[in-house]
């Protein structure tokens, strides 16, 4: 189950902060492998907002591809258009997106 943490006006800021920022997460022809959802933990952690696209030769739609990704990293989905999210995961121990 997705969480839904974020209100109407953090998630407007983080869409906007996301406009910038390129996909750093490809979801491809294996799906979401355990290696995936490592190295998402890892940037997610370093940079709190990720954005994540998902390939044309995935083996699902990308929103279930999406909404599984975005639980096994615990984050909240902030956007999904088309194929691509966005993601966010505070880090508490050295925050880098300051919320509204």
């Amino acid at each position: 189950m997705i969480r839904h943490t974020l209100t109407d006006k953090q998630k407007r800021f983080l869409r906007s902060e996301g406009a910038k920022r390129e996909p750093v997460v490809n979801i491809g022809k294996e799906g979401v492998t355990a290696a995936l959802v490592q190295s998402a933990q890892a940037v997610i952690k370093k940079q709190e907002l990720i954005k994540v696209r998902v390939q044309h030769n995935a083996p699902e739609e990308p929103y279930p591809l999406i909404e599984m990704l975005t639980e096994r990293v615990d984050a909240d989905l902030v956007q999904t258009i088309g194929r691509n999210a966005l993601l966010w995961k505070r880090n508490f121990e050295k925050p880098k997106i300051e919320l509204p």
